[in-house]
């Protein structure tokens, strides 16, 4: 059996938060020059509910972790920290949709 890579695995994070009882969608944004650009996303928005944390990869921001709910801000931090290493290989879509 293969190990999921970094793709699978950014869609797995955001499926697991936005099935939470107290999150209805999770995204990423990837950062790509001077804006912020969707990559994989899970559940339904509602972007007035919206919370988000910076994904930080040794001191540089490399993307944003949002959700919409009522997620703890910490428990976003907790997997924005998890996730920052991911978000390197996936940050630069080159303008690219991301494919779900």
């Amino acid at each position: 059996m293969s190990t999921p890579d970094a793709d699978e695995l950014l869609r797995q994070a955001v499926a697991t938060l936005a099935v939470r009882e107290d999150c209805a969608w999770a995204g990423i944004f990837f950062v790509e020059e001077d804006r912020l650009v969707l990559g994989p996303e899970a559940g339904t928005p509602d972007p007035g509910r919206r919370t988000t944390v910076p994904v930080v990869w040794r001191d540089t921001r490399v993307a944003e972790l949002a959700a919409d709910g009522a997620v703890d801000p910490a428990d976003l931090e907790t997997v924005a920290a998890e996730i920052a290493d991911l978000c390197l290989v996936g940050w630069d879509t080159g303008g690219e949709s991301w494919e779900s």
